[in-house]
């Protein structure tokens, strides 16, 4: 559907991207993840021909975004950051001349304003002033703009940002309903956003790709790396220490805390298969009480951090 070819962007000395190269399918919602300044927004803005890219190529549906941006344009609904408003007008009125902009026509405007506004929410503010509305619905408002001509690809850059939860978990819903029948890319820093919402996952870091998958796929990528969280009545600190340390796979282990004679320990695990039964049976062996056995997988936010810290 899109195809990003060593796609590169300088702003003066600064490099915002380093010949990056993806391909987005048609039909899911990939979710373009980083820190601020990680070169997210920049993409974006290349993708839509508001920007042209120091060097490197963008395509759609075979169209080149050089020779063709008028034509990728028609297929794009883009919703930047703060939603282009006029915050004077009532949602109605500001509705239908987004529509009489899209030269929808009479018959095909009103029955496309209809289908957004059930799609978005927007039934009990339509003869309200954008003005008036809270942060939550002007999105909305924003997401109807970028979806009026009812285009192929629809680009979200930060459409949670400043929102409350409740604002935040209904916004995600209208992402997902739309995802199942557009190609969604939506950019964020919000982490959770990215578990919920998307199908892939891509994470930029100085300009560069640092990873590409699904939220699973990336966690399964870092399981060779998990810690053990153990409670022991009956084993001395330096003991159960020498003893757990010998399992194969095991790098360290840590005591966490000592209450009512009970001991609690972490154990570092470097390696991708599962250790458990091994540490399990060097307890027995020891004769020591176990009280608590369970299992830390990196979270989607520890390896979010590895990827992009300094």
């Amino acid at each position: 559907m899109i195809e990003l070819s060593d796609l590169t962007k300088y702003y003066g000395e600064l490099c915002a991207l380093d010949h990056i190269n993806l391909t987005i399918e048609k039909g899911k919602i990939l979710g373009l993840l980083g820190p601020n300044g990680a070169g997210k927004t920049t993409a974006l803005r290349i993708i839509t021909g508001y920007l042209r890219p120091t060097s490197g190529t963008v395509t759609a549906k075979g169209l080149s975004i050089d020779r063709d941006a008028l034509a990728i344009k028609r297929m794009i609904g883009y919703l930047p950051e703060s939603a282009p408003l006029y915050h004077d007008m009532l949602v109605y009125d500001y509705l239908h001349y987004v529509a009489d902009i899209r030269d929808l026509g009479d018959n095909g405007k009103n029955q496309r304003i209809r289908e957004l506004v059930d799609i978005c929410g927007l039934r009990g503010v339509m003869h309200r002033s954008i003005n008036e509305l809270s942060k939550g619905y002007k999105q909305r408002v924003g997401l109807a703009h970028a979806m009026m001509s009812d285009p192929e690809i629809l680009i979200l850059d930060e459409p949670t940002s400043g929102l409350d939860p409740n604002q935040i978990v209904e916004i995600r819903g209208i992402i997902k309903k739309i995802g199942s029948e557009k190609t969604v890319i939506l950019s964020t820093h919000i982490l959770s956003e990215v578990e919920a919402t998307c199908d892939r996952v891509v994470i930029i870091n100085r300009g560069k790709i640092v990873a590409d998958g699904s939220t699973l796929d990336l966690k399964k990528e870092s399981q060779s790396e998990y810690s053990l969280n153990i409670s022991l009545r009956g084993g001395e600190v330096d003991a159960v220490r020498g003893a757990l340390s010998l399992v194969e796979g095991v790098s360290e282990v840590q005591q966490t805390g000592s209450e009512d004679g009970a001991r609690s320990f972490k154990l570092l695990c470097h390696t991708s298969e599962d250790i458990r039964e091994q540490v399990y049976r060097k307890i027995k062996e020891q004769d020591w009480v176990l009280l608590e056995f369970s299992q830390e997988m990196k979270s989607f936010e520890k390896i979010f951090r590895e990827l992009t810290r300094e």
